[in-house]
């Protein structure tokens, strides 16, 4: 999900019995549907326990902002979120430069590597064109290596003769 995609997130997007986030008026003013995992919908529900409640009160519960701001009413800037994502990258040790983006781009490079399909990645990351997915995409070279090509075959394989002319296949 893209960053502005996070906050804006209302706990009636969650949809626990199927495991998916509905995405409302993304980029392109489009709605889809990305993945859950129980992991990460358990994660919500305890954040969703220690959340600040201070402007939910006449608030119906499906409208509440998922990540509350410090405004009064409004959604987490995604400069608060990247502000919480660096100190939770530094906090785990990690040295190397990272963004919120370049967690777009592991996702859909692990899943190209785990095999799914590249239109399902073009869907779940919301783009238009393939070409903009597959620049997301970044394979290893040890992956495009171990990729056996169809041009050459093993010794043992047998080739197809060619059809003698005139004669009918099978026959």
């Amino acid at each position: 999900m893209r960053a502005g995609e996070i906050v804006r997130l209302k706990a009636g997007d969650i949809d626990s019995v199927q495991n998916i986030i509905r995405i409302v008026q993304s980029k392109g003013r489009k709605d889809r549907h990305v993945m859950l995992p129980p992991e990460v919908l358990a994660l919500l529900r305890q954040g969703w326990t220690v959340r600040p409640t201070r402007d939910d009160e006449g608030v119906p519960v499906l409208e509440r902002w998922l990540f509350p701001g410090r405004v009064p009413g409004k959604p987490m800037t995604t400069r608060q979120l990247s502000r919480l994502f660096h100190d939770a990258a530094e906090a785990a040790g990690i040295r190397k430069r990272v963004t919120l983006h370049s967690l777009q781009h592991s996702f859909a490079t692990h899943l190209l590597e785990d095999g799914t399909d590249i239109r399902l990645i073009q869907a779940l990351l919301g783009h238009d064109k393939l070409d903009t997915t597959a620049r997301y995409t970044r394979v290893a070279t040890g992956r495009i290596a171990a990729i056996a090509s169809p041009l050459s075959r093993p010794a043992s394989t047998p080739r197809r003769q060619p059809r003698k002319k005139g004669k009918p296949a099978g026959r």
